[in-house]
């Protein structure tokens, strides 16, 4: 019997990484002192564009 990872849809995995990344990039933004609104705006235009390119080229065992 040989286990195996979950099939997870490529559109969930993208979403995770972009809101992880999305965090991070806000969250640090904050941390060194810039604005909330711009670091809220940049990150997430940042974690929008993580996610097409994780939806789009992730996954290339396919």
């Amino acid at each position: 019997m040989h286990l195996r990872m979950p099939s997870i849809d490529q559109g969930v995995q993208a979403f995770v990484w972009a809101f992880v990344f999305f965090l991070f990039m806000w969250l640090g933004a904050l941390a060194i002192g810039l604005p909330s609104g711009t670091s809220f705006i940049v990150s997430l235009v940042v974690a929008a564009a993580i996610f097409v390119l994780v939806r789009t080229r992730g996954a290339s065992h396919r």
